[in-house]
């Protein structure tokens, strides 16, 4: 996890980096203005380069970054919740065959190859099982709470990403009407076409703030869906397990 973090940010660092020189070459050689006279409009690959410049690099630099950050978090927790979804009513039926014919310690090695949350509690309470069934409660009830929170692992700094976004936005905004203020001042006269231009690019940055928090906002309401439907999962399988094992003892 720690490398894939190093691995996108070095890729986010290197992608403001080729914005900055794609800028210069822009300007330099005039590519921009070649791609209008040959299509009769610039690509939208162009097009994008260009808000982002507009935008101004160092901001809308900050938004790439939390939009790759946000968007690896999200991912990674979408695969890790999907090989958490089991077949838990299967996995039950199977350690209730298995426990009732070979014992807990061929329960508990099914329990050890099956993957995902389920079979974990089922492993930690079917190895309290000569405690008694209270302690199996105790132990099914902690090691749930354990396992919820490796599933909501990251979900903060997904919030944050989420928070932090529109933020920048406003910030780069409100820096940027600074600057289109300047430029009044230094012009004299309050110009419509020195306003609009302002106006203009100062907004970009709003508008690419909201962009990745409304992104990153539908990515994790279904991540935030998908652990619900786990827990839920997990809940019913622990209650449905107690009751086996209590059938057992008897």
């Amino acid at each position: 996890m720690k490398k894939l973090f190093m691995v996108l940010a070095v890729l986010g660092f290197i992608t403001i980096s080729a914005q900055n020189v794609v800028a210069q070459r822009v300007t330099e050689s005039g590519q921009r203005a070649y791609d209008t006279e040959q299509t009769g409009e610039e690509p939208v690959h162009q097009q994008l380069k260009t808000k982002f410049i507009e935008g101004g690099p160092e901001i809308m630099g900050v938004l790439l970054i939390l939009l790759i950050f946000g968007l690896a978090l999200s991912i990674e927790r979408i695969i890790y919740l999907s090989l958490a979804t089991g077949n838990s009513k299967k996995l039950l039926s199977k350690v209730e065959e298995v426990l009732a014919s070979d014992g807990v310690e061929a329960a508990m090695d099914v329990c050890r190859n099956t993957r995902g949350p389920v079979a974990s509690i089922f492993y930690q309470g079917l190895s309290r099982m000569d405690q008694g069934i209270e302690v199996v409660e105790k132990a099914v009830v902690s090691y749930g709470a354990v396992q919820m929170s490796q599933l909501e692992k990251g979900l903060s700094w997904i919030q944050l990403f989420i928070s932090a976004a529109p933020m920048v936005g406003f910030l780069g905004t409100v820096l940027g009407m600074v600057i289109a203020f300047d430029d009044i001042a230094r012009a004299g006269d309050i110009s419509p076409n020195i306003i609009a231009v302002g106006m203009k690019v100062v907004l970009i940055t709003t508008i690419a703030g909201l962009i990745v928090a409304i992104i990153l906002q539908f990515l994790y309401n279904y991540i935030v869906s998908k652990i619900d439907s786990i827990v839920v999962d997990m809940e019913d399988a622990s209650i449905s397990m107690i009751d086996i094992l209590v059938k057992s003892k008897k």
